[in-house]
């Protein structure tokens, strides 16, 4: 096996710390030599999905050290089947013990910041790439030792990248794309335009459904909005994110006006009635030929005939989507992060693992030799081709403080509340502006 990193080095270093950095918390861990008690019962959630842990044991919820010579692994209930079958190899190969540590997704970003720097938590967690801004301004998740990084989907990379380094251990890609029913609509559609005039032709309730809500789904009407040109931050040469806001001005104020014009007092088009759940139910039903959404949706939608293309867009500029990418991180504080980091790149970057990974959680894997064996299945294939053009999901902390203007002044233009689309934009540009300056 081509290793990175010395183990007789990452053994020896084991050897000689007294402990393991992460200390357990108050869930119930679970060993990969012998799969005993899970614990917890949760909801996690990446986008738009949701898991559910199952129950076991209770612990006395005191944080306690961790054995000499085992790695603390804090998971969520679908990657921990394939963490503890890649922990197995790695127990046998080195003698170091992985213990996985059930947790609830929506949990593991909050107790991971407030841990690490008291000593506790994991020496890895598994988390989304747009932590990276928390979790690096925390001090809390180390460099990775990626040494092939042209192995992985160049998305997946910049997204665990910040600051210029390397970060975590992609593993999973979930972007946004358009599911067609091919029995509505024969052809792909090229424009917002003729997606409309196909899905009236058909027939249907809806032309195209897109989840909205009263609060807006900027997430989901993303790629309408960067065809305007109006993506949130501006970008350096290399892509990453400088955090200048770039979603105002002419081409965010284009953006609103087609908003109002496709909502209550235009086409009708769009309407925040339509809720995640009302959109999907009613594409189910054949009642659109056309919904926007990812990957989690591939369930509630087998008895379809499907294409997934690429998100018809509106506006001059192609409708480019977010992608999300699944990873691991090493916990900075951890006294065996050489270790850790070992285990990542030389156990859970094989093809086999992320193949696994991708079979429990649905999303593309991150590693393009388990990517082009998923891709065989052409709704997969669809995801891919549309989010190697995707934008990652920005990990800076400033982001935190666009969420709550950007989905709101979205629906208020949709329902006709603002009377004037761009000065609402506008508006909330600088609220957002004056959020992120505090």
């Amino acid at each position: 096996m081509r290793r990175s990193i010395s183990l007789a080095a990452a053994v020896a270093a084991s050897l000689v710390l007294a402990a393991c950095g992460g200390g357990s918390d108050d869930d119930t861990s679970s060993d990969s030599d012998d799969g005993t008690d899970e614990t917890t019962e949760e909801t996690s959630s990446d986008e738009s999905s949701s898991e559910t842990e199952s129950e076991g044991g209770e612990t006395d919820g005191e944080a306690a050290p961790n054995e000499e010579g085992t790695l603390v692994v804090w998971v969520d209930e679908t990657r921990q089947a394939a963490v503890e079958e890649a922990a197995q190899a790695f127990e046998d190969e080195t003698g170091i013990r992985v213990e996985t540590v059930l947790k609830n997704f929506d949990d593991i970003r909050a107790d991971f910041v407030s841990q690490v720097p008291l000593g506790e938590g994991p020496d890895i967690t598994v988390g989304a790439h747009d932590w990276l801004g928390e979790l690096t301004s925390n001090g809390v998740v180390a460099p990775l030792e990626l040494t092939s990084p042209d192995d992985f989907e160049q998305v997946a990379i910049d997204a665990v990248t910040y600051d210029g380094q390397i970060y975590g251990l992609p593993f999973a890609i979930e972007n946004l794309a358009l599911f067609r029913n091919t029995e509505l609509a024969p052809e792909a559609p090229a424009t917002w335009d003729d997606a409309v005039a196909a899905g009236e032709a058909a027939g249907s309730e809806f032309p195209i459904l897109i989840q909205t809500g009263d609060e807006g789904d900027p997430y989901t009407y993303y790629p309408l909005q960067t065809s305007f040109g109006a993506p949130v931050f501006v970008t350096d040469d290399s892509g990453a994110y400088t955090g200048e806001l770039s979603l105002g001005g002419e081409a965010g104020a284009a953006y609103a006006e087609w908003l109002a014009s496709q909502g209550a007092n235009g086409t009708g088009v769009l309407d925040t009635s339509i809720t995640y759940d009302v959109a999907v139910e009613a594409f189910a039903n054949g009642e659109s030929p056309f919904i926007i959404g990812g990957p989690w949706m591939l369930d509630s939608f087998s008895d379809i005939d499907l294409s997934i293309d690429p998100i018809p867009a509106p506006g001059p500029e192609a409708a480019v989507p977010f992608a999300g990418v699944q990873a691991f991180f090493v916990n900075a504080e951890s006294p065996d992060a050489l270790i850790a980091n070992d285990f990542l790149v030389n156990f859970m970057a094989t093809e086999e693992a992320q193949t696994q990974l991708f079979e429990t959680g649905n999303r593309l894997p991150a590693l393009t030799a388990a990517a082009d064996t998923a891709s065989e299945d052409e709704l997969q294939a669809g995801f891919r081709e549309v989010g190697a053009d995707s934008l990652p999901m920005p990990a800076l902390p400033a982001m935190g403080q666009v969420w709550q203007f950007w989905g709101v002044t979205e629906a208020g233009i949709i329902t006709g509340a603002e009377a004037d689309p761009a000065a609402a934009w506008a508006s909330m540009v600088d609220s957002i502006q004056s959020a992120i300056d505090g």
